[in-house]
């Protein structure tokens, strides 16, 4: 499915400060800074959406996707080992603000949902488990 067409502008003038300070922000959000541009503004503001959706819904999908991979392992008899832990953090906390942003831009009916579906035990290879994308 194509995104709608889009045929007008909104412009701004900022400074070149600005301008990185934007780019930064988008980057972060692993989106292009049209994208992360049209987001912000397009965002329902006040009762529909707090100013930390994102942030909420990033930890709780990173705290989910840890949780999977750890229960995967240790279903299968694996021990878990320090390292691994910091690992299956270290990916979790790298991707919650990509997956948050994609599962609310998708609710918000701008784009259709990106997020794959978690491999099942049979489908994984990883040692720690089915990640989540």
């Amino acid at each position: 499915m194509k995104p709608p067409l889009r045929i007008k502008s909104v412009s701004t003038k900022v400074s070149e400060e600005e301008f990185v300070a934007l780019e930064s922000r988008a980057r972060a959000r692993k989106l292009t800074l049209s994208e992360w541009v049209r987001a912000e503004l397009l965002e329902p503001r006040g009762g529909e959406s707090g100013a930390g959706t994102e942030v909420l819904l990033g930890e709780v999908l990173a705290l989910r996707t840890i949780l999977m991979n750890l229960l995967f392992s240790l279903s299968n008899g694996k021990a878990v080992t320090p390292e691994a832990m910091r690992e299956l953090i270290e990916k979790a906390d790298g991707d919650k603000e990509r997956r948050a942003m994609e599962r609310l831009t998708a609710v918000r009916g701008a784009i259709p949902a990106t997020v794959a579906e978690p491999e099942t035990a049979a489908q994984s290879t990883s040692e720690t488990g089915p990640e989540e994308g």
